[in-house]
């Protein structure tokens, strides 16, 4: 049987989840956001997604140094703070999903960090991504449709990302 593109065949649905997407990046701010979906990616192993989100990282003006970092960001150092190893360890808790995944621990130390409410838009934050990463796994799991590899720019430094022909990005 054929693979199914959900972009088109359930476009509601996708729509929703782009508006999540788009609360999440006004929530979390750009350069948590693209964090979180980055770690989530790299946990996921969507290699699509890692070049995309490394990308529009080194865009927003984040050193290459950082971004490469967060694959290994236990090990890191001070690369990052506090706050940003509490968010790749609620990252890494939540995207594996299992009875003990979250722990008092790592809860802890992102309420430390984060009000109840920043809480919540962290986890749809992550939610939102693995959503994404999962969509992209089951239609088509190693690569694109042709139809799909027609470039678009991002930002003013001309990052180059895939566009879908309905407008929505193939996986944000």
């Amino acid at each position: 049987m054929a693979r199914i593109s959900l972009d088109q065949m359930n476009k509601k649905a996708y729509a929703s989840v782009a508006h999540m997407d788009s609360y999440c990046r006004r929530a979390l701010g750009t350069e948590l956001y693209d964090f979180v979906k980055l770690r989530a990616s790299i946990v996921n192993g969507c290699g699509f997604c890692v070049d995309m989100h490394s990308s529009d990282l080194i865009a927003h003006g984040v050193s290459s140094r950082r971004v490469v970092n967060v694959a290994a960001w236990q090990h890191a150092g001070p690369i990052f703070d506090d706050r940003e190893r509490a968010v790749f360890a609620l990252t890494d808790a939540v995207t594996k999903i299992g009875p003990d995944s979250v722990t008092d621990e790592i809860w802890d130390d992102a309420a430390r960090h984060f009000t109840s409410e920043e809480l919540g838009d962290l986890l749809l934050g992550i939610s939102t991504i693995n959503v994404w990463n999962r969509r992209r796994s089951a239609p088509r799991p190693h690569h694109l449709p042709r139809s799909l590899h027609q470039r678009r720019p991002t930002t003013s430094r001309e990052t180059p990302r895939l566009r879908l022909r309905s407008g929505l990005d193939w996986c944000t």
